[in-house]
């Protein structure tokens, strides 16, 4: 794929059409490469190594690249190819959305916030999956609320010294590093006490300890920091920035993210419906509002995209697409579950140990990344201006 021919189809306005068809003959010449070996869900190993391998072949061939700033290592071009990569592997079942999603989250923000020397260094490496970085924000007791957190981090000549403890760090077991938020002023100050650290995982002082979820995956893990020291030139924007890094970490999430979770989706209802009998009217009422949830979803979510690659990174209106990804992503799983019936919950298959773990996950799509409560207010206070109870 050339500049001069991206180019040309940029003036067209054909660009995301332009690069869709390139990396989809891409993809069919190098599928046998990109398809995982293992056939059921695979274990976190798997997943991962399995994922470098993807990452390192799309990197080589320049496609992982694209729609990143060029200063940090990119070849250019609009975000929207970011998506519509991750639409095409995750529509293919070619990586799991969930671990792919990781790059889109952290990403980001270090290329807004880092020295621009760390952030030209850090990118490259993480795209082609030689690294892989997992996000240090919730603590025990206190959640997800930034404002409360525990872990601090002290000047120390030239370096600071963070201790403390996180939970949720997902993939933190694998990861080369670490966004870190912790305290730089005192408990009063809330959320503006906040600094943001871009932390090597291989700092002495720094322990974790994997989490087994109900899914029987590793995913999660509780990370501990103890006295552990962090050059000044890791910070993430300046001291007390740590909210906005946050805030910005959070809205990319419902960027390109959204939109490949989409295509896992869709990719996995279209392996259910095949296995529904003709006139078996309940499995056909399921799939057929399973699949209205994910295309609403993605009525939503292209909207965003589009927002997103202008430059706008969403608003509080935001919410709304992560609510409805919560529910396309239980409705699509419900939906299975009701159709796999007694499989999902007894079978030994690969089918049914993927479907399993995909539908335990789906359980917690109400909570992680904020939950529907929390949006619904979110959309209630600062999108249509209502009242709040008792006012």
């Amino acid at each position: 794929m050339t500049r001069a021919a991206l180019a040309d189809a940029t003036r067209d306005g054909q660009a995301t059409l332009w690069f869709r068809a390139r990396l989809t003959d891409w993809i069919d010449e190098h599928l046998d490469e990109l398809t995982p070996d293992y056939p059921d869900h695979g274990t976190t190993e798997q997943l991962l190594a399995h994922q470098r391998q993807v990452q390192r072949l799309l990197f080589d061939a320049g496609w992982m690249r694209w729609g990143w700033p060029e200063d940090v290592g990119g070849l250019g071009g609009t975000p929207l190819f970011r998506a519509v990569l991750g639409e095409e592997l995750t529509g293919r079942g070619l990586v799991h959305s969930a671990a792919y999603s990781m790059p889109e989250v952290l990403a980001p923000a270090v290329v807004r916030f880092a020295d621009s020397a760390l952030a030209a260094a850090a990118l490259p490496p993480l795209l082609r999956g030689d690294d892989l970085w997992c996000q240090g924000f919730s603590e025990p007791d206190a959640g997800s609320d930034l404002g409360s957190l525990r872990t601090t981090a002290r000047p120390d000549g030239d370096d600071w010294v963070i201790s403390g403890q996180k939970l949720w760090t997902s993939w933190a077991h694998h990861a080369s590093h670490c966004i870190v938020l912790a305290r730089t002023e005192g408990p009063e100050s809330g959320s503006r006490g906040i600094t943001a650290f871009f932390v090597d995982m291989g700092s002495p002082g720094l322990h974790v300890r994997p989490l087994d979820t109900m899914a029987d995956v590793d995913e999660f893990c509780e990370t501990f920091f103890d006295n552990v020291r962090v050059p000044t030139w890791s910070m993430l924007g300046a001291r007390g920035q740590g909210w906005e890094v946050a805030q910005h970490i959070l809205a990319c999430e419902r960027g390109p993210i959204f939109w490949q979770r989409g295509g896992w989706l869709l990719h996995h209802l279209g392996e259910v419906a095949t296995l529904v009998e003709p006139g078996d009217h309940e499995a056909e009422r399921l799939l057929g509002k399973a699949f209205a949830a994910v295309f609403a979803l993605r009525a939503r979510s292209r909207l965003t995209q589009h927002r997103f690659a202008e430059g706008n990174v969403s608003g509080p209106d935001s919410s709304v697409d992560k609510i409805l990804i919560a529910a396309a992503d239980q409705a699509v799983f419900d939906a299975s579950r009701l159709i796999l019936a007694g499989s999902v919950e007894l079978d030994d298959t690969s089918r049914a140990d993927r479907f399993r773990k995909e539908w335990l996950y789906s359980r917690a799509a109400t909570i992680y990344g904020g939950t529907s409560e929390i949006q619904r207010d979110i959309i209630a206070g600062r999108v249509l201006d209502l009242p709040r109870p008792g006012r």
